[in-house]
Formats: C-alpha cells, sequence, structure tokens
C-alpha cells in the first residue's frame, strides 16, 4: 500500500519559488505522472517525495503516517520512505556484473544469498534481461543498462518507485519498447509509481493519472484521456496533443438553451448541456475554438452544406497518416487523415468537423466552457 498526500507545499531555491502551495493526492497503485516543461517544479516534486529535498512549508503523508511536516521541521531520512528511485542516468557501477548492481541493495540488507539469487533472478526475467547476469554495464546497449537500473529498483519490492525521466536518453525505438516495460510492469506488481517527464506522448501512453505543472503550480490533475478531450484551460489543450490542437478565434451568442458560435468554421450552435460550470449565462463572448486534427474531416467535393471551403498550404503524407495544413478565412488548420493522401499547394478543399467533439474556451479567461462529449 502506498498512498501519498502532498499539501500546502512550498519549496524555494533562494528567492526562486519552484513549488506554489501544491496540493496532490496520489492513490495506491497509480502511475501516476508528472508533465510538464523543463524547469516546472516536476522533478523538485519527485525530490521532495523522495526526502532529497526539504520543504520550507507543508507535509506529507505515506499511508497516512506523516513523513514530513516542514512547520515542525521534520523530514522522515529517504531509507524510511520505503522507496526507489531511477534516475534519467542509469548509475550503474561499472565494475559490478549486471547481478551485482541489482542484488547490491538486497546484500546491504542482508538477506540469505538463495532470497537474493532468486529475486533478482525474479526481476531480470520481469525486464526480460535475464540472459546479461554476468555481463558488465559496458557490455550492454543503453536500453538494456536502463532496464538494469529499473531492475535494481523493483528487486526490493518497493511500496512507491520513483522514475526521473528514465527515458530520455535512448533513440526512439527504444523509448516505444520502454513504454511498454514500464507498463506491463505497472500492470504486473500493482506498485505506486510516481513518473516525471516532459514527453507527452510518454503521459498519454503509460499514466492512469496525469498531473499537469505550469511555473510551479498544478493546472490539471486527471486520467490522460480527460485531459486530452476536455483540457480545462488553453494551456492544458496546447500542451497535450501530437500534432497540436488547432485554435480558431470566434465570437459566441450566449443564451439559456446553449451558445451559437461564429468562426473560420462557419457557424455552431452548441448545446446548453454540453457547457462547462466556468460558461456565461447569457451574453456576448470572445471565444476560441479548440478542434484536435482528427477530429477534422476533409474532402475535395462540397457533399454537405455545412463544410467549409479551404486551400492546401501544405501536405505532409507519412505512410499511415497524413497531416494537410490549410488556410480557412485568416486561420491555418491542420487536419490528421489517415493513410496517404496527396493534396497540391492551393487545391481547394472542404472541412467538416463533429460539434459534440470540439472544444470551445473562453479567450479572456482561458478557461474551458464546453466539453468534448
Amino acid at each position: 500500500m502506498s498512498k501519498i498526500v502532498l499539501t500546502n507545499v512550498d519549496k524555494f531555491y533562494g528567492k526562486n519559488h519552484v513549488l506554489k502551495n501544491l496540493n496532490l493526492t496520489i492513490e495506491d497503485g497509480d502511475f501516476m505522472t508528472l508533465l510538464g516543461p523543463s524547469g516546472c517544479g516536476k522533478t523538485t516534486t519527485l525530490r521532495v517525495v523522495s526526502g532529497l529535498e526539504k520543504p520550507q512549508n507543508g507535509s506529507i503523508h505515506m499511508d497516512g503516517k506523516e513523513i514530513v511536516n516542514a512547520a515542525e521541521a521534520y523530514f522522515a531520512p529517504p531509507s524510511q520512505r520505503n522507496l526507489n528511485l531511477v534516475f534519467q542516468s542509469y548509475a550503474l557501477w561499472p565494475h559490478m556484473t549486471v547481478f551485482d548492481n541489482v542484488s547490491f541493495g538486497l546484500k546491504i540488507r542482508k538477506e540469505s544469498s538463495d532470497v537474493i539469487a532468486k529475486k533478482v533472478a525474479s526481476a531480470l526475467e520481469r525486464m526480460q534481461i535475464g540472459e546479461y547476469a554476468k555481463r558488465y554495464p559496458t557490455e550492454l546497449s543503453g536500453g538494456q543498462q536502463q532496464r538494469v537500473a529499473i531492475a535494481r529498483a523493483i528487486v526490493s519490492e518497493p511500496r512507491l518507485l520513483l522514475l526521473d525521466e528514465p527515458l530520455s536518453n535512448l533513440d526512439a525505438k527504444l523509448r516505444v519498447d520502454m513504454r511498454s516495460e514500464l507498463k506491463r510492469l505497472h500492470h504486473e506488481t500493482g506498485t505506486t509509481i510516481i513518473y516525471v517527464t516532459h514527453d507527452q506522448v510518454e503521459a498519454l501512453t503509460m499514466s492512469t493519472r496525469i498531473a499537469l505543472y505550469r511555473k510551479g503550480e498544478l493546472v490539471q490533475v486527471a486520467p490522460p484521456l480527460e485531459l486530452y478531450d476536455n483540457p480545462c484551460n488553453l494551456y492544458t489543450a496546447d500542451f497535450i496533443g501530437n500534432p497540436s490542437i488547432n485554435f480558431i478565434k470566434g465570437a459566441a451568442q450566449v443564451t439559456e438553451d446553449g451558445m451559437t458560435v461564429d468562426s473560420a468554421m462557419g457557424q455552431v450552435t452548441f448545446a446548453r448541456a454540453d457547457m462547462t460550470p466556468q460558461a456565461p449565462k447569457s451574453g456576448r463572448v470572445e471565444v476560441t475554438l479548440g478542434l484536435r486534427p482528427e477530429q477534422l474531416t476533409i474532402s475535395r467535393t462540397r457533399d454537405d452544406e455545412h463544410r467549409v471551403e479551404a486551400h492546401v498550404y501544405s501536405g505532409m503524407p507519412a505512410g499511415s497518416e497524413t497531416l494537410v495544413t490549410v488556410r480557412v478565412g485568416g486561420a491555418l488548420v491542420t487536419v490528421k487523415e489517415l493513410g496517404s493522401t496527396h493534396y497540391g499547394s492551393d487545391e481547394t478543399v472542404y472541412l467538416s468537423f463533429n460539434a459534440k467533439k470540439a472544444n470551445v474556451f473562453d479567450t479572456a479567461s482561458e478557461n474551458l466552457i464546453k466539453y468534448c462529449v
């Protein structure tokens, strides 16, 4: 069991306020990813949870037990938190074999040789590197070394596993392979994992929940699909998704029944039932329409009166999919189409979208006012 609750946590480095009144609950068995750009506070959060850093304010509880109380200057040492940490660098001892690297912590705990052999074999097999037990780190690829580092972290069966950008030094194919391994590891062990990354693809594919940061503050904490489908504001919408979401400026007339939006994508009416509590009750409001590239359909013929005329700016076939950038009014819009299709520059095409799937944001407040449903 490993539930972690951070309450009103502040962390300063000199005058730099890195974590600002952070409140975050990580449930037992979560794969919680801390996501955001460099310098937003995600690694600092990991270090505060691990005990490598001491916050100036706030408290942390693990399974109901207080491990940090800044007001009383109480900070449980890392050794009492039953967790393991895997860094971006593998931090393997080059003079030790894979077996010795993985078994080091167990030997420190003075476990019997039979128990050590069994646990190490299990950890290596779980990471699919059992045949490399007698090799040295310099004889392994980067991906294999990272698997050794993770095996070393899980061999002691910690309640909590902290991973700080462990895949950033790997090439693209190895990163995909290791994502699969980590997701399988989480499924098999049920260990609570806190994972730090700036890569939103990693976050979306592996996590049970994502905490998105901006300048030391939490913007949104939600399951991956909720974060993708219904970002709480323009920042989240822009950060999540590859290729990026399309933002199209417009104006809305809001009534008790819903709202009608006029933009380069034409006039669209949305029902009140699909609007958020932050939506205005009535009146005129400047809005930003949010359309994911895959939510748009493109056609060479205007087979529907609701399709909007557009002109191809560029087409990028990539085998399994084609990204098409088109001009609609004064806006550039990206469309994602399955398969390989070739479009000529300035070719006239026609766009449509499912209004139910669109997001609408209040341009002034930047908050979401219409759900994707």
